[in-house]
């Protein structure tokens, strides 16, 4: 029998894929999503494992912020294999004319780089580049400075009180990744010249780093941990090949799950049109279905021989999908080569490819299988008067299709780089879904209620809303999940970009000033008065003490960082800022705890951002031992805080009362508002007096934000676009299904008096209810995931961008209307007599 299933179903199969269309493009666009953005995401990993020893810049990086390595430190790294030294700070380059541009300077020894190449414009060796001559230091620079500050290779600046010759363009460092963001353009030079314009101060922020290729067969972990073993500073930071770029990698893993989510998503909207695709194939088989039962055909032979053909018509759509997203990292690298920031290794990877099969297969057997369990119950007698409908029953199929549905969500938790958020996620969708097709069946019985009040077209409409086969009922659902993922991704947008663009500019200061001498903090700021041609207050001005520090004990016990959440461990992974206030600054934002007195002397006492104290599990009264400039103050947790780090105040995560460091010779940092001239002039004011004074440009950094959310969130918004685009196949599917049914009633309509615009305005009313309904509830489901994320993950101010919204519900009710009017003129073309005679 089982075998004569396969013969029918392949006979059958040869009359093509007529019927089946929606369901190839459901099933293909939700597999190409996902297997896009698995495929792209391990493009990206590939190409960063490959390259790891070139970003790293070597096997092993170890690496020491505020202080140089000590001799013992310096020979047990050099034990290990041959060594490559750098030292990196933030300083001031300006022109002859009084040009200043904040810079990322840094200082290179020989042996640089150990691993990959430092690529010039002219091509010249990087060592005749950096020489120095008659005592000036040479410098390759990022072309960005020399746009800036109007510069040509061979003019000479000052960085801080150095003069460097610029001698080349620098186009690319191996390790440039590993060492992430950048607050200026690059400036490359000899290790030496740094030290000898007096950056590696005591007390001067800086970093030194070592990089070491192991020799040949070394084992990596071994190598490791004997460096730890023999630097006992815990402040020095190890980093292997195997580690070379976490941040970049967390990124990765997080977009490939977003996006990935967004193409399941997609994959469940669809779902609708595969289930009313393969509703719609049955029902056009229901003669053939009822003479094989009425020859004795039993139900498992019915099942088979329609299970067969959507089995392999799944594959089909599987594969479409597949071929789809294996080739968009390859469309995605020719399209943008030079725009790609991270080392991609284009090619076919099987496992995100495999994984989106899955992925699809399971979703073609969640909502094929029910049909199918209608039509192997269903008495002949029944099927010759063209009845498939009644309730479904417990069956194989039934539970099958359970079992599918579970399987989808455990694959979509498994697969997820954080489950319980994509638990938390797929029961979103769960709930969402279930919430628009319950408002699509109240629609409908809302509709059965109100017609009987209304006449002409308005109740032919309303009728055909009602009806059992509605499509508020099917392509509502799916309509609106494609809404509300477009929805929440533009709300998220739209309230970040007014956060960077217009809440920020407001909030945050326009300028930030390091590396200020605590010993002339009174004359530099007499130098800012001065520029600003306006006095100093409070609310426009703030100054105070700046180091780092990093936390060690907890309660006298070592920082274990394993017991902390990796997400919340950003307090203890590394050298944190911190500062020295006397008296309660203004708008302190206390959660819990009380203030020092101004003058107070005694024991220190911390005053700590909230959510990191919550993350080691402290109070008010616990003790923390913090690692500052070389010794351990053990301080008692006086106040926990919030702490808005975009905001104008004091924003450092750690502060303690002044007499905690008494003694110690502390730089300071300042904040400033102004405007754009002031802006100006204060930097070439500064100049002269405090070169060594660094002034950032909050200004210049909000507007690379603003533009690369923009970058981004045009990506994301595409992705989304994704489920939206699986909706309006739904609603294709709805009218493609429906369109013999429509042309006998249109023409039934038309009998009996019926204008044609009657008839279009009914339809057009049926579908635009439809799309309204879908825009309206997936806008209201995106706002309820939207505003979490926006307020509670990027503790950014709501907004909605009440444009956007009214788009997305017009766009929604405008196009499920166009498609109610292409249908009405369908089912209108046909002939009266062909259209009666179809059955």
């Amino acid at each position: 029998m089982r075998f004569l299933a396969w013969r029918f179903a392949a006979r059958e199969l040869r009359s093509g894929v007529k019927g089946f269309r929606i369901f190839l493009a459901c099933l293909a666009l939700g597999v190409a999503a996902i297997a896009a953005a698995g495929s792209t995401a391990e493009a990206f990993r590939t190409g960063l494992a490959v390259q790891a020893r070139e970003i790293l810049g070597g096997d092993m990086a170890v690496s020491l912020e505020q202080r140089q390595f000590t001799d013992t430190e310096r020979k047990a790294i050099e034990a290990a294999g041959a060594t490559s030294w750098a030292v990196g700070t933030r300083a001031m380059a300006q022109t002859a004319s009084g040009e200043r541009r904040l810079v990322e300077l840094r200082g290179v020894s020989e042996a640089y780089p150990l691993s990959g190449k430092v690529t010039l414009e002219t091509g010249q060796p990087l060592a005749r580049a950096l020489a120095i001559r008659d005592g000036v230091a040479g410098a390759a620079v990022e072309r960005a400075l020399l746009e800036r500050l109007g510069l040509k290779i061979g003019d000479q600046i000052l960085v801080g009180e150095m003069p460097v010759v610029v001698r080349d363009v620098l186009l690319e460092e191996p390790d440039r990744l590993s060492r992430g963001f950048a607050l200026g353009p690059r400036v490359l030079v000899r290790r030496q010249a740094v030290a000898a314009g007096g950056f590696l101060e005591p007390g001067l922020t800086f970093a030194e780093t070592a990089r070491v290729a192991l020799p040949p067969a070394t084992d990596l972990r071994a190598a490791r941990q004997a460096l730890r073993k023999a630097l006992s500073d815990k402040s020095i930071r190890i980093r292997d090949r195997e580690d070379a770029a976490p941040g970049i990698r967390w990124l990765i893993d997080q977009l490939e799950y977003f996006l990935g989510f967004i193409g399941l998503a997609s994959l469940v909207a669809g779902g609708l049109g595969v289930f009313g695709a393969v509703t719609a194939f049955l029902e056009a088989r229901k003669p053939s279905i009822a003479v094989l039962k009425a020859l004795g055909a039993e139900g498992p032979f019915i099942r088979d021989l329609y299970l067969i053909q959507i089995g392999v018509l799944a594959l089909l759509g599987v594969a479409i999908g597949l071929a789809v997203g294996a080739a968009a990292p390859f469309v995605l690298g020719g399209l943008v080569p030079d725009d790609i920031p991270v080392p991609a290794l284009f090619d076919i990877y099987p496992v995100p490819l495999l994984k989106a099969a899955a992925f699809g297969l399971l979703s073609a057997a969640a909502f094929s299988l029910a049909p199918l369990a209608r039509a192997r119950v269903t008495p002949p007698a029944s099927l010759f008067r063209r009845d498939v409908g009644g309730r479904l029953k417990l069956s194989v199929e039934t539970v099958g299709a359970g079992v599918a549905a579970l399987a989808l969500a455990a694959l979509s938790v498994i697969t997820a780089p954080t489950p319980l958020a994509a638990a938390g996620m797929i029961g979103g969708v769960a709930v969402s879904f279930a919430l628009l097709w319950s408002l699509g069946l109240g629609a409908a019985w809302l509709a059965g209620r109100l017609r009987g009040r209304t006449r002409g077209s308005v109740r032919m409409g309303l009728a055909n809303l009602a009806g059992p086969r509605s499509a508020a009922r099917t392509a509502a659902p799916a309509i609106g999940l494609g809404v509300a993922l477009l929805s929440a991704v533009v709300l998220i947008q739209s309230s970040l970009l007014r956060q960077v663009a217009e809440v920020a500019p407001r909030t945050a200061p326009a300028l930030v000033f390091t590396e200020i001498p605590g010993a002339r903090a009174a004359e530099f700021d007499a130098a800012v008065a001065a520029a600003f041609a306006a006095p100093l207050t409070p609310e426009t001005y703030l100054r105070a003490p700046f180091l780092t520090g990093r936390i060690i004990r907890l309660g006298g016990m070592p920082v274990n960082r394993n017991a902390i959440n990796e997400q919340e461990r950003w307090a203890y992974d590394n050298d944190i800022s911190l500062s020295a206030i006397g008296a309660e600054p203004k708008n302190a934002k206390i959660v819990e705890g009380r203030w020092w007195p101004a003058d107070y002397a005694g024991p220190p006492l911390l005053a700590m951002e909230v959510d990191a104290a919550r993350a080691g599990r402290l109070k008010v009264g616990n003790l923390v031992t913090l690692s500052v400039l070389g010794r351990e103050i053990e301080a008692k947790v006086a106040v926990l805080r919030e702490v808005d780090v975009g905001g104008f105040g004091a924003s450092f995560p750690l502060m303690l009362n002044p007499s905690a460091l008494e003694g110690a010779e502390l730089r300071h940092v300042a904040i400033a508002k102004a405007s754009r001239a002031q802006e100006a002039r204060v930097g070439r004011a500064l100049g002269a007096a405090f070169p060594e004074v660094n002034v950032i440009s909050v200004r210049e950094q909000l507007e690379a934000a603003t533009d690369l959310f923009d970058r981004l969130a045009l990506a994301i918004r595409g992705a989304a676009g994704v489920a939206a685009l699986a909706g309006l196949l739904v609603l294709t599917g709805a009218i493609a299904a429906r369109a013999q049914a429509r042309a006998r009633e249109a023409t039934i309509l038309k009998v009996l008096g019926a204008s044609r615009l009657q008839i279009l305005a009914a339809y057009v009313l049926e579908y635009g209810a439809v799309g309204l309904i879908a825009g309206v509830t997936g806008v209201g489901l995106g706002v309820i995931a939207a505003w979490p994320v926006v307020t509670l993950v990027f503790k950014a101010d709501w907004a909605i961008d009440w444009g956007g919204v009214a788009a997305l519900v017009g766009g929604a009710a405008l196009l499920a209307g166009l498609g109610g009017l292409l249908a009405s003129l369908q089912a209108l073309a046909k002939r009266p007599a062909d259209a009666l005679r179809a059955e």
